[in-house]
């Protein structure tokens, strides 16, 4: 049920970063400090005799003074190195943007229209999270991702589909693991031919694909067996047992595939890279 092996940790090679990120100091820009977890807004970055440096005010108006050392700060969760913002009147530095994805962006690209095939996930906020990371992707390679609300009835929706060499359908599955009922399905659905791909990934829900660090949170908490799952985690998390504010919350933290498990990014990542393959 897979196409192909990405590794031991399912990240394509050509989206691992080479080199931590060059950002300039300006001032409001919003940082992290890695060795004390110190989080502040820059007020001034300035030249000294022990080397540049760069200020933070935290929001209860605390200022502290930290040197520019090479992946010293962390922004929106991801390590990057601070530099002197350059003079005024300077020409811009020049380089090549990334979609969240961490795929070269395509500056003025225009969606291409879509293709007969399809990416299925079980539920919106899969379908949302998708969307969020691979969005900018999917638009220029033509592919629709649509959500079915459970994977119960996925034998005759794939039936109904109709998989095709120029009309692949890939599937993604939650809580895809031996002996699991999504396990038995994509078991079936795999017997509808090479042009239909079930994956999924072994979280219960979706959620989990986003690391806790992310979200702010030590982990995902254990929800004893026959509570909803979404209504445990709010309350052991203590948040307000509204489980769509709670997903507004979590996906509000995640900023590109770096925020996400690699046990989804390799599933999605493999369902493009199937249902684009030429016929």
């Amino acid at each position: 049920m897979r196409s192909r092996e990405y590794g031991p940790d399912l990240t394509p090679p050509w989206k691992k970063p080479t080199s931590v990120p060059e950002v300039a100091a300006e001032v409001d820009l919003v940082v992290e400090e890695v060795t004390t977890g110190f989080c502040g807004a820059v007020i001034r970055c300035e030249k000294t005799a022990e080397g540049p440096t760069v200020t933070l005010e935290d929001r209860f108006g605390k200022h502290r003074v930290f040197p520019l050392h090479p992946a010293g700060f962390m922004l929106e969760g991801r390590p990057v190195t601070l530099v002197r913002p350059r003079p005024s009147g300077a020409p811009a530095a020049t380089g090549r943007a990334r979609t969240a994805s961490g795929s070269l962006a395509v500056p003025g690209a225009r969606a291409r229209v879509a293709r007969a095939g399809r990416i299925y996930v079980e539920g919106r906020h899969d379908a949302e999270l998708v969307e969020r990371v691979w969005g900018d992707d999917l638009r220029i390679e033509g592919v629709v991702v649509e959500y079915l609300e459970g994977v119960d009835d996925l034998p005759a929706i794939v039936r109904d589909f109709g998989p095709a060499p120029d009309a692949r359908l890939g599937v993604l599955v939650d809580h895809l693991v031996p002996g699991s009922k999504e396990s038995r399905i994509a078991a079936e659905v795999a017997g509808e031919g090479s042009d239909v791909l079930v994956v999924g990934h072994p979280y219960i829900d979706v959620w989990q694909a986003v690391k806790p660090a992310s979200v702010g949170i030590a982990r995902w908490p254990e929800v004893p067996r026959g509570q909803d799952w979404k209504t445990g985690v709010c309350r052991a998390l203590g948040w307000p047992e509204h489980t769509g504010a709670a997903w507004q919350r979590i996906l509000a933290a995640v900023h590109s595939y770096k925020d996400l498990e690699p046990e989804l990014l390799g599933r999605v990542e493999e369902l493009i890279d199937f249902v684009t393959a030429p016929a």
